[in-house]
């Protein structure tokens, strides 16, 4: 979203500085998507191509509150072009033991290495699929990005789980089909109900799901089948639940800034204006 504006207005004769808070611009399409699907060295090329127009990047950037009121003063106006970074999370028994992470880190981690970076919890192991037994829980595009990154290192085993059937994934059906192909095993109709392990995850306890009545969007929402539950063996489960919005009004200490009842900045549809 940010490279895109600042391409647009830079065309147009404006000034442009970008704040990243990463070591390298580019947001989702640098470390969220895997290699195989978008080639890193397209979107660096495009950064050096606004570097190049004169675009000003500011990296390494963490906007708090006193950046934000500093970016707001010295610019003309800004463009707000966050995505949604927090991560969905599951609150479950034993949901605390080492080898369950967040897809973003997995992802982040793989990325950063094909990048030849130095990734200490990927050389240890923390976030690294090879030779294990990964579980992947949820349905969408991250979820996919993530089993099939997990093929491509190694790993001895990749299951998906999603609560609900193939026709309600919300995930690209080419890129089920890709995995598919790649190895990936999909447990429709399953849902995680806690894990099992030490000091590190050794199962997910899988409950059975069956698809109810229509809710009021036409979607069935998924109900649990009573003593279904099975343990599937795993080293390493990866979450990828979806994202939400961070809490801009605290991070930023702007109150004034509305936000709609999702937490995303609240625009003027016409021309993208908020409140501030």
């Amino acid at each position: 979203g940010g490279l895109a504006a600042a391409d647009v207005l830079r065309r147009a004769g404006v000034q442009v500085t970008i704040y990243d808070r990463y070591d390298r611009a580019g947001g989702l399409l640098t470390y969220g998507i895997p290699g195989f699907k978008l080639e890193k060295d397209v979107v660096m090329r495009r950064n050096e191509q606004l570097e190049q127009g004169g675009v000003t990047f500011e990296l390494n950037c963490d906007v708090d509150a006193v950046k934000f009121a500093e970016i707001h003063a010295k610019h003309d106006a800004v463009i707000i072009a966050t995505g949604v970074y927090k991560s969905r999370d599951l609150h479950m028994p034993n949901g605390d033991v080492d080898g369950i992470v967040k897809a973003i880190d997995f992802l982040t981690a793989s990325n950063r290495k094909s990048f030849g970076d130095a990734v200490p919890e990927y050389d240890d192991g923390r976030l690294n699929a090879s030779g294990k037994k990964v579980v992947v829980i949820g349905g969408g595009d991250t979820a996919m990005d993530c089993v099939r990154t997990s093929i491509r290192e190694g790993a001895t085993s990749v299951k998906c789980l999603y609560r609900r059937d193939r026709a309600n994934m919300p995930g690209s059906q080419r890129e089920v089909q890709n995995a598919e192909e790649e190895g990936v095993i999909f447990e429709w109709l399953t849902a995680p109900a806690g894990f099992k392990g030490g000091d590190v995850v050794s199962a997910v306890t899988v409950q059975k799901m069956r698809l109810g009545a229509p809710d009021a969007t036409g979607r069935q929402s998924p109900e649990l089948v009573e003593g279904s539950d099975y343990d599937e063996p795993a080293d390493l489960v990866i979450k990828a639940l979806g994202f939400e919005p961070e809490e801009v009004q605290t991070l930023w200490g702007a109150p004034e800034l509305e936000v709609t009842r999702w937490g995303t900045v609240k625009a003027e549809f016409t021309t993208g204006r908020t409140s501030l």
